[in-house]
């Protein structure tokens, strides 16, 4: 497998990888955007965030990290797709967890009603829902996905 990084014009949270995105400013993500540089790419509260037309390594599945506007965009350019919608076990964890991350309360808030907003719109569209309420678990579940979509995508 092979996880492709997305672009993002927001700043780096406290604590977070520095390659957990590519960081750039807008004027370098919208010239990104001219030139056709993007698999897909949406506006998420103000800020921009995309995938770069990916270019794995032979014989690896791509795995993209990306919000529902992004899955529709995929879903519609390519083939072979498998979505995987990964939700948190209640609202309650969400918001502790968007806390513990650093998010100050206007944006907790803000996260709180886009996540029902995209739960509301993924949910159509994804072929498997998976909770993330305890990691091994939720790797095994994504893993057996990933198993019986190949047996069904093999040749």
């Amino acid at each position: 497998m092979w996880l492709s990084r997305s672009w993002t014009t927001r700043a780096p949270r406290p604590g977070e990888s520095p390659d957990a995105y590519t960081y750039v400013d807008k004027a370098a993500f919208r010239a990104r955007v001219a030139a056709g540089g993007f698999l897909e790419w949406a506006t998420v509260l103000d800020e921009y965030y995309g995938t770069p037309l990916p270019d794995p390594p032979p014989g690896r599945d791509v795995v993209l990290e990306i919000e529902v506007q992004g899955a529709k965009q995929v879903l519609e350019r390519c083939e072979q797709v498998v979505c995987i919608l990964l939700v948190a076990p209640s609202r309650a964890e969400q918001e502790a967890r968007l806390r513990e991350r650093g998010d100050d309360e206007a944006h907790v808030q803000k996260r709180l009603v886009l996540g029902d907003e995209e739960i509301a719109a993924a949910s159509p569209i994804a072929d498997a829902v998976v909770v993330n309420d305890d990691l091994g678990r939720a790797v095994a579940e994504i893993e057996a996905i990933i198993a019986a979509s190949r047996r069904c995508f093999a040749p």
